[in-house]
This record gives structure tokens, C-alpha cells and sequence, in this order.
């Protein structure tokens, strides 16, 4: 059976132009041409046509509808879990919206009247968000997810934050201080401890000033807030070192804390990619740990031993730090091979 463009176009409800533009890009070319110059369409053709509208169906893009049919062996796996990936992405996108309109109808039924300003706020960052991160990190990071109890723990603690600015209270103020750590483990929690996701937010806060809105946190205030959590962590190292080394680390220390996070980030990464502990890339993140620590501990070993067993012995150093024990094994192993090839 042979068909004419216009007879295929009928029978499978598309256009002529389409079944063209198929054949000018590859995908689709009639097997046979009349002597008159005709396209005619073989069953192959239309067998491999139905095959085209079905993964049209599916969602698949030309190209990726092209590659598949000319190498399903190698292509097919990999284009079908892409298109499962943008699905999950769409999918979650689509429940975020879900629990924003369901929180919009709770108020439309108790009589409250939403603030039109903060919906589209609300919509607005939800833009923002999808800027920023990608699918799977919007997937894991709780900060996206629609939550009235997390969100009025950030409101509340940003007018707490707000207040001991307009006060002068000082970073190091026992206030500033309560305040810090309780800030930092939200932000640990509201990001799921991955210090990549912390990245990400940080620099959306920076480039976007509706978030900064939205939040109330002002870039004066988060720098407040690092510098009183510095602070903070300084107070428990003020009990293992003497007075020489803690004003020696205390005039740095606050300027390296912020570099911690990032290095941290690399680190889960490269575990993530399967980097052994003794490879080059580890061991150079090894070393970069340690400048890191010089950095503000300076070259003496006994204020090295200090500082260690300050963290061996104070959980609370640990808590808003982005560090687990896996990611400690993981360094540990590397300095250990570092300290063997050295």
C-alpha cells in the first residue's frame, strides 16, 4: 500500500506542512517518490510514523524522537529517564502549587481576607526558586515546601534580629549570640545540612530583593547574625585555649567561617562522585582544609590539638556547621593518605 502526503495527513490527523517538515528534517522521508515527484508512504513509513506519534506522546523532542529510532538500543534508556526526570520536576512543581492554593482556600474559608501583595509575592518566589535550583534540589530542600510554622519561626526570628540591631545590642552579646546559634540551625535544618543548597540560597538572597522582602532579612542582617554566630562558636574555644592563642584566633577566625560551608560542599560532592579518599582531587580538598584551619589557628601544633579537642569535646560546634560523620570519615581518610604520601 502506498500513500500520497495528503491521504497519510487524513488518516493520522496531521497536517501536510508537518509531514514536510518531518521529511526536510530527517525523521520522516516517503520511501518512494512517483514518476511525477509525489511522496508516497510504504507501510514501513506509516509503521515508523506511528512510532513517532507515539513518543511525540510521551512527551520526547524531535531530536530525541530521531535518535531513538535510529539507535534504540543505546538511546532509549537514557531519553526515557530524562523524560521521567522533567515528569518528577513537573509533578513537584505542580504539589508545591497544590499546598500554596489549598493554604489560599483554608483563609478563603475561615473569612480571612490574603493579602494580595504576599500571593503574588509567594508566586513570585516560587519563580525565583525554579531559577536557582534545579528539580532534584528543590525536591530535598524544605525551604521550597509551603510551611505556616516554619515560616513564622523565620519572620520571628528576623524581628528578633531586627531588634538587637535597632538596640546596638553588640555581636557578642550573650542575646546575639542565643540568637545565632538558633538561626543557624534552622538554616542546617531548612536546607537539609547540604551545604550546596546553602550556597544556592545565599546567593538567590543576594541577587533577589523580593526574597529579601518576603523574609525581612536584610544582607546587614545576615552578616550580623554570621558574625554573632562566629562569636558564639568562639566562646566555646575561649575555654580550651590561653589567652595569647584565643586573641590570635579571635582576630580571624570570624573572616574564615564563612569559607568553611563551601569547601564542605565540595567535599560531599566529590564523595558523591565516587572520588576515592587517597585520589589527587580529595587529597588537594585535604589540603585546602587545612590552609583553611591555619588559616585562623595559625602553625602552632599545640593550638591544633586545642582547637581538635575542642570539637571531640563540644557538640555544640558541631550544630549549624553543614558536617556530619560521613563527611568526617571521608576527610579523615584523605588527610590519612594525604599525611602517607607526604
Amino acid at each position: 500500500m502506498l500513500l500520497r502526503v495528503g491521504q497519510l495527513a487524513r488518516r493520522c490527523g496531521l497536517t501536510i506542512r508537518t509531514l514536510h517538515h518531518y521529511d526536510t528534517i530527517g525523521l520522516l522521508s516517503p520511501s518512494v517518490r512517483s514518476d511525477a515527484g509525489y511522496r508516497l508512504y510504504n507501510a514501513h513509513d506509516i509503521a515508523r510514523l506511528h512510532r513517532i506519534l507515539a513518543l511525540r506522546e510521551l512527551g520526547m523532542s524531535l531530536a530525541d524522537i530521531g535518535t531513538v529510532l535510529d539507535r534504540p538500543e543505546a538511546t532509549l534508556p537514557a531519553v526515557i529517564a530524562r523524560q521521567i526526570a522533567a515528569l518528577d520536576a513537573e509533578l513537584a512543581r505542580k504539589a508545591t502549587l497544590r499546598e500554596r492554593l489549598v493554604q489560599l482556600g483554608d483563609q478563603l474559608a475561615r473569612d480571612e481576607v490574603p493579602d494580595p501583595a504576599g500571593w503574588l509575592t509567594t508566586l513570585e518566589l516560587m519563580t525565583m526558586y525554579d531559577t536557582h535550583f534545579t528539580a532534584d534540589e528543590l525536591e530535598r530542600l524544605p525551604f521550597y515546601r509551603p510551611d505556616a510554622e516554619r515560616e513564622a519561626q523565620w519572620r520571628a526570628l528576623a524581628d528578633e534580629a531586627d531588634d538587637l540591631m535597632q538596640r546596638d545590642v553588640p555581636p557578642q552579646d550573650a542575646a546575639a549570640r542565643d540568637l545565632a546559634r538558633r538561626w543557624m540551625i534552622a538554616l542546617e535544618r531548612d536546607t537539609a545540612g547540604d551545604p550546596t543548597l546553602l550556597g544556592k540560597l545565599d546567593a538567590m538572597h543576594r541577587e533577589e530583593p523580593a526574597l529579601q522582602t518576603q523574609l525581612g532579612i536584610t544582607p546587614p542582617m545576615a552578616a550580623y547574625v554570621q558574625r554573632a554566630f562566629a562569636e558564639d562558636r568562639l566562646a566555646v574555644y575561649r575555654r580550651y585555649l590561653s589567652d595569647e592563642e584565643f586573641t590570635f584566633v579571635s582576630a580571624r577566625y570570624p573572616q574564615q567561617l564563612p569559607k568553611w560551608p563551601p569547601l564542605i560542599a565540595e567535599l560531599r560532592q566529590a564523595m558523591r562522585d565516587g572520588i576515592a579518599p587517597h585520589a589527587p582531587e580529595a587529597q588537594s580538598l585535604a589540603r585546602r582544609w587545612f590552609a583553611l584551619f591555619r588559616a585562623y589557628a595559625g602553625d602552632d601544633p599545640r593550638t591544633h590539638e586545642k582547637l581538635r579537642r575542642a570539637h571531640q569535646d563540644e557538640p555544640a560546634l558541631r550544630q549549624g556547621a553543614w558536617v556530619d560523620d560521613e563527611v568526617l570519615a571521608y576527610l579523615g581518610q584523605a588527610i590519612a593518605s594525604l599525611s602517607s604520601t607526604e
